[in-house]
């Protein structure tokens, strides 16, 4: 699934993303899901690919990746 990242809290270590095939509802991410080398963040605005997971919590994000550093990879 693809998303935006609506915000995002280094200090928390978790945000919300949103996506068009799910509109209105806020989906949890964690920084420990973030598929990244280094430290784990994202930035308000960021385009994401991630798996979604109904949880006993609500909807939350697995296996998120930043599609710009993948087409960035791709590029290289």
């Amino acid at each position: 699934m693809t998303g935006r990242v609506k915000w995002f809290s280094d200090a928390k270590g978790y945000g919300f993303v949103t996506s068009d095939d799910r509109p209105g509802q806020d989906i949890f991410v964690h920084h420990t899901v973030i598929l990244q080398d280094g430290f784990r963040t994202l930035a308000e605005g960021d385009t994401v690919d991630f798996d979604l997971v109904e949880g006993p919590k609500g909807l939350h994000a697995e296996a998120v990746k930043k599609l710009e550093q993948q087409f960035m990879a791709m590029a290289a």
